[in-house]
């Protein structure tokens, strides 16, 4: 690999090495959950059409240096900051952001992302589209985004809309998180492996091993999914046309499942009310459309949300005072109107996203 992709080069947070057939991205925040920041993204991105261009390169991992999680999100502190000096630098995050989970779901190579521990928010964007999604003991799944004022992006509801019985739109609303046995039932994992053997499978690959052999040999079964048990009330429930409708049929859930659906009521009570509405347009529209026009439209929302004050807020009473009491506006679901839900959907005057084709990206140099 060239010299300029040395480790020492690297911004704190991010490792890109080459090993033989193998090149390699280990995040290396673990301090802060390997949360993922806008130098982190962009070495990333820099790295990845030199892979490309490196005709020993077989395929490309990523991976984490910590046990505790792949990646627990994006800085969603930094990204508002930026905002608040200089509203195009804080768009610009977002857009860039898109870009690489674009650009990771156009490599033309292999790409496995080993997950031990936590994957929200921008790692599932940085590990959806790979083409193996390895699982270890701690793997745990979740967009939690409608808790801090936003909506699952990074081409998530792509994801989310094409999942079984609507527990797609159950984990996007709700953000619950859910472990390997169900995220292998649902496939939004290939492969389960101790984590213990992660070491060995970037060693096969440095030797380029074929992929899908010599994961499908130390593939292990996970266990049944819990969530599966409770798809008949999540696609009754869940199926309702508005959020409104989602709750009113939670709250009539009767028998063994009532204890469980008013758990998820109460989830639903406490995100933001805007959120969950544009959350649940987003993953029904992304149903009949392609992953592009996904993240473009997560552009589009993104910068909507920035402009609003539901993601500062949810932010402050998440992440800065940490109090859990944010103060959403609108603050109910009946007070949300869809004109202005419709708002959020609309063109942006200061222009779109504008994602290549996947061929112009498979053409690049």
């Amino acid at each position: 690999m060239p010299n300029d992709l040395d480790p020492k080069l690297m911004p704190s947070g991010v490792r890109i090495d080459r090993r033989n057939a193998l090149g390699i991205v280990t995040l290396d925040r673990p301090q802060a959950l390997n949360a993922l920041d806008d130098s982190m993204r962009a070495a990333i991105a820099d790295a990845l059409p030199r892979f490309s261009a490196d005709p020993v390169i077989y395929a490309v991992v990523i991976r984490s240096s910590g046990a505790k999680a792949f990646c627990a999100g994006g800085d969603v502190r930094k990204i508002l900051a930026a905002y608040a000096k200089d509203k195009a630098a804080g768009r610009r995050i977002f857009a860039d952001e898109y870009r690489l989970n674009w650009a990771l779901e156009c490599f033309s190579r292999p790409t496995a992302s080993l997950i031990d521990g936590v994957v929200m928010g921008s790692g599932v964007g940085l590990s959806a589209f790979n083409t193996h999604r390895v699982a270890g003991e701690k793997y745990r799944f979740a967009m939690p985004e409608t808790s801090i004022g936003l909506f699952p992006d990074v081409g998530a509801a792509y994801v989310l809309g094409r999942l079984p019985h609507e527990i797609g739109l159950y984990l996007g609303l709700t953000g619950r998180i859910i472990g390997r046995a169900d995220a292998f039932a649902l496939g939004l994992v290939t492969h389960c492996l101790p984590a213990s053997r992660f070491e060995e499978v970037i060693d096969a690959l440095a030797g380029a091993w074929p992929i899908d052999p010599l994961l499908d040999d130390r593939h292990e079964y996970p266990g049944p999914s819990e969530i599966l048990n409770h798809s008949g009330t999540i696609a009754e429930c869940f199926s309702a046309e508005t959020v409104a409708g989602i709750l009113e049929r939670l709250a009539k859930v009767s028998g063994s499942e009532a204890g469980w659906a008013a758990g998820v009521r109460n989830d639903l009570l406490a995100r933001s009310p805007m959120s969950l509405a544009v959350a649940l347009r987003h993953v029904r529209m992304a149903r009949c459309t392609d992953i592009r026009e996904t993240f473009n439209r997560d552009y589009r929302l993104a910068c909507r949300f920035l402009e609003a004050s539901d993601f500062a807020e949810g932010v402050r009473a998440a992440l800065i005072d940490k109090d859990k009491s944010p103060h959403w506006q609108p603050a109910s679901i009946a007070e949300v109107e869809d004109k202005e839900v419709d708002r959020y959907f609309s063109a942006l005057p200061e222009g779109e996203l504008g994602l290549l084709s996947r061929e112009a990206m498979q053409s690049l140099p």
